[in-house]
């Protein structure tokens, strides 16, 4: 037996051994990757049957948070009788931030461009409260106040939590 020989005899035996390794290599890959993907596909399936109640209750509090910002809300809980419009304006103000610091955290399960909104809308509430309380004198009575408030809301076609909450119901039905 020559030097020839025995390398063709090695080669005889490693050769099946080598495709038999590599096929099993490849089938047990394939089967790892499968399997994979059903767990991150099960885990996924498990973390939305979870999130999803959790999801729409942070759209009906900033449901609720819209509505009780819109200035005939806003007013209905706020006024009392007897405040000034400078005590009224006040209240209003605080009662505007307070709630939107409460509801605060349900931007995580919102989109940007809801949250956007529903930021937006704070902040034009304030504006059009600020201006209302500038054309009504400090110590006038909060009555005064109320009025011209709802007065510049007439005059506006869609208010600005309005504009939010109808993107907010339009997110909800696309996304459950």
């Amino acid at each position: 037996m020559n030097w020839f020989d025995t390398v063709f005899d090695l080669l005889k035996y490693t050769i099946p051994l080598v495709v038999v390794f590599g096929f099993i290599y490849f089938i047990l890959n394939n089967y790892l990757d499968e399997n994979y993907k059903l767990r991150s596909l099960d885990m996924k399936l498990s973390n939305q049957n979870q999130i999803t109640p959790v999801r729409l209750q942070a759209y009906e509090r900033v449901v609720v948070y819209l509505e009780r910002i819109s200035p005939s809300s806003l007013i209905m809980r706020t006024h009392k009788s007897g405040m000034s419009s400078r005590l009224l304006h006040t209240e209003l103000l605080k009662s505007i931030r307070g709630e939107y610091e409460h509801n605060i955290a349900q931007q995580i399960y919102m989109s940007n461009a809801s949250w956007e909104l529903v930021k937006s809308a704070k902040e034009e509430m304030i504006n059009l409260i600020n201006v209302a309380s500038q054309k009504v004198n400090d110590n006038a009575d909060g009555l005064e106040l109320c009025k011209v408030l709802l007065d510049i809301t007439k005059n506006v076609e869609k208010l600005p939590t309005q504009i939010a909450l109808e993107y907010v119901k339009k997110e909800i039905r696309q996304s459950f």
